[in-house]
């Protein structure tokens, strides 16, 4: 029976998009009738929480009060989801009751699902809750299991037993085990090296990779796109503090393995042609984020990007433009992060051998009208370059050719991405990446020295770009100029990206 307090209050969380917002909840009793009530918006997982809060203390031989309990979680205008609530709940409850000692309870936030007997569980976004619980001075009280990330700045104690809180919160809490661990010796890393034959392309992701641009590569199947995509992340630097937090929370979130992002390598994320929007950019109830924001510091790969559909497609200019996807839903506005490194690839034609030197194609010209017409539109605005990616011949592969391998293009990358640092901080300009800048701003930005401005014109004029496309066009011998380590971008710089620009025509790429 309680005592002479009336009224606990513990600190929980609850996550809303990819972050965790405070929610005091409130536990008050009275003597009516015996029961549980829970108000403050809560969703159907939390008034679930009557039935296993129930359970777990009579299993853990604590004493369910006779009298009647009333739950608010607070703030009462926000929905509350999720199975987190349960440990709050039963917290505050034994708390109200005199069950546990209450020194040390309001140092803490709780969250935790618990168990029919009495075992207390972990939930999904335990960094966000951890990241709300630093900047708040609280220290973290979770379950067991699930994947624990070590977050800097905050204590964090797992409890496995409800029945433990007799001991009193600090003694009940045991130390988190790490779940960061070493790269499965058995699986062999990926490498450039692994791909023969597409020196070209290999040299195109590596520019793209040094200037942030977005590629599409177009070959016949088997040719070796999808190979050369998943390597993309070799060729990166590693993930840096900050950037490493932001993708930890996204995947704690939604319950994603997090162990390659403790090593700090880049997430890849290839959605399938068949995801939803709400799958792709993020949405749904509750409101999740989607992969574009599971590949935020990495690489989303769209792979037979003429195969998704129009509107999906379109969803990703403000991502690709803004760095973040803002969803507005009934519920309120959510935004995520979402910077990514966009790489693409498709088939030259529906069945895909156009230009195959040993198939012949059997597409109407009708047909391979249709199918580049889908390729274009606003989005192809983003991609800067298109590469054709052709089968290998036979013989390198069985002879076993080698041909540029990861680390020697990253230390092409590295190169170009510490150069461009360098230019930016002493011009103390952009490069025009922000799509507000005007054209002659963005052109001049870009350090073209005189030839340059020559060879840039007489390109623009022969292959009939428009505004859009020279802007392009200079970005993408500004990143060849950068790996060169050149301040000013020569002829030479602009033929490479002209022919890094090779498909593309003057609807799709101007």
């Amino acid at each position: 029976m309680p005592g002479s307090r009336r009224v606990y209050a513990v600190h929980a969380a609850c996550i809303r998009g990819v972050e965790a917002f405070p929610v005091t909840v409130e536990v008050s009793a009275s003597g009516t009738i015996p029961g549980l009530t829970i108000v403050g918006m809560a969703d159907a997982a939390v008034q679930e929480a009557r039935v296993r809060i129930r359970c777990a203390l009579r299993a853990s031989d604590f004493e369910i009060p006779r009298c009647a309990l009333t739950v608010s979680l607070a703030p009462g205008d926000v929905r509350k989801t999720g199975s987190g609530f349960d440990l709050p709940i039963a917290v505050a409850i034994l708390a109200l009751t005199n069950q546990i000692p209450v020194s040390g309870l309001d140092d803490y936030l709780f969250a935790g699902e618990l168990g029919l007997d009495g075992s207390v569980n972990a939930v999904s976004g335990e960094v966000a809750y951890q990241l709300l619980a630093r900047d708040n001075a609280l220290s973290f009280a979770g379950g067991q299991g699930g994947t624990h990330v070590p977050v800097q700045g905050v204590a964090c104690g797992i409890l496995s037993h409800i029945g433990h809180l007799r001991l009193g919160i600090d003694a009940a809490l045991g130390m988190p085990v790490s779940t960061e661990s070493p790269a499965d010796p058995l699986v062999p890393p990926l490498d450039y090296g692994d791909v023969v034959g597409q020196e070209i392309a290999k040299r195109g992701i590596a520019v793209a990779a040094a200037g942030g641009l977005g590629m599409l590569m177009v070959g016949a199947p088997g040719s070796g796109k999808t190979m050369l995509a998943k390597r993309m992340t070799t060729i990166l630097p590693p993930l840096d503090e900050d950037e490493r937090q932001e993708a930890l929370c996204i995947h704690s979130v939604l319950g994603e393995p997090v162990d390659s992002l403790l090593r700090g390598e880049r997430p890849f994320r290839s959605p399938h042609h068949s995801v939803s929007v709400a799958g792709l950019v993020g949405g749904g109830r509750p409101v999740h984020p989607g992969e574009i924001s599971l590949a935020h510091g990495g690489v989303l790969y769209l792979d037979e990007l003429g195969e998704f559909p129009s509107t999906s497609l379109q969803m990703l200019r403000q991502p690709i433009e803004e760095g973040s996807i803002r969803v507005v839903r009934v519920d309120g506005a959510f935004t995520f992060p979402a910077r990514f490194q966009l790489i693409a690839a498709s088939n030259p034609c529906p069945c895909g051998y156009l230009g195959d030197r040993d198939i012949a194609c059997r597409c109407s010209d009708a047909a391979i009208e249709r199918y580049r017409t889908k390729l274009g539109g606003p989005l192809a605005d983003r991609i800067d370059l298109i590469v054709d990616v052709a089968r290998p011949d036979p013989d390198l592969i069985v002879r076993g050719a080698e041909g540029k391998t990861s680390s020697e293009l990253l230390e092409d990358v590295m190169r170009g991405r510490e150069f461009r640092s360098w230019r930016v901080a002493s011009r103390g300009d952009g490069d025009g990446h922000d799509g507000l800048t005007s054209i002659d701003a963005a052109i001049a930005s870009q350090a073209l020295s005189n030839e340059g401005k020559t060879a840039l014109l007489e390109i623009a004029r022969r292959k009939h770009l428009t505004g859009r496309g020279i802007v392009r066009l200079s970005r993408v011998a500004r990143a060849i100029a950068d790996m060169a380590e050149s301040q000013t971008i020569e002829p030479a710089h602009l033929m490479e990206a002209s022919l890094l620009q090779g498909r593309r025509g003057d609807g799709e790429a101007c």
